[in-house]
């Protein structure tokens, strides 16, 4: 369910992108009579559009094992953006306009910014496997395997043998980013998964 609505999610805030690209370079053009068709030809897509935007957002922010601080700035930004695209757009001011795309390309950049971040890197030599995996892996998986965040897998039911699952940790899988360890690291984890947490 996670990826049905993680997918949704960035497909909307794409369409979402899109008009207000549109809506803004028409209106930055003098395109007065272009824009005030292409308003009303995208007024109910874009309000489903808004709809989907808003209530995918809220269910992925309920499935973030924390909320950090670039997330509290990405929202904020969307939610400034709003009404300063609507007295833009009404009023015919390319300024506010213009502004707005802004604070919309700042929050999609910021996203591929946080999507593609660097993986995490685990303490160099620690061969613990419990403590590498609540380094690396509990946020999203859990104590015992099953909290399920951000889509995450529950690990407590994974068919994975160790080998696969080292293969996993090592490289990623889905939407979750690959870890910069040694293969000693991953091994270790994958045991500790093989003998504390699956099956369990």
């Amino acid at each position: 369910m996670y990826k049905a609505f993680l997918h949704t999610h960035t497909l909307v805030v794409t369409l979402f992108f899109l008009i207000y690209v549109v809506k803004t370079v028409l209106l930055l053009s003098n395109r007065e009579d272009l824009l005030k068709r292409f308003t009303k030809f995208v007024k109910i897509p874009e309000m489903i559009v808004s709809v989907l935007f808003l209530v995918t957002g809220i269910y992925l922010m309920t499935q973030l094992p924390e909320i950090k601080m670039i997330l509290w700035v990405k929202i904020g930004l969307v939610l400034l953006s709003i009404p300063v695209a609507i007295i833009g757009f009404k009023k015919g001011n390319k300024i506010l306009a213009a502004l707005s795309l802004l604070m919309i390309t700042a929050v999609y950049g910021l996203s591929e910014m946080s999507r593609k971040q660097k993986p995490v890197i685990a303490v160099e030599g620690n061969l613990d496997g419990k403590t590498l995996y609540d380094a690396n892996c509990k946020l999203c998986h859990g104590e015992d395997g099953k909290l399920g965040a951000m889509g995450s897998s529950d690990l407590s039911k994974t068919t994975m043998d160790v080998a696969t699952i080292k293969q996993t940790i090592l490289n990623g899988k889905g939407s979750m980013n690959k870890i910069v360890m040694s293969d000693e690291q991953a091994s270790a984890i994958s045991a500790y998964l093989e003998s504390s947490i699956k099956g369990k």
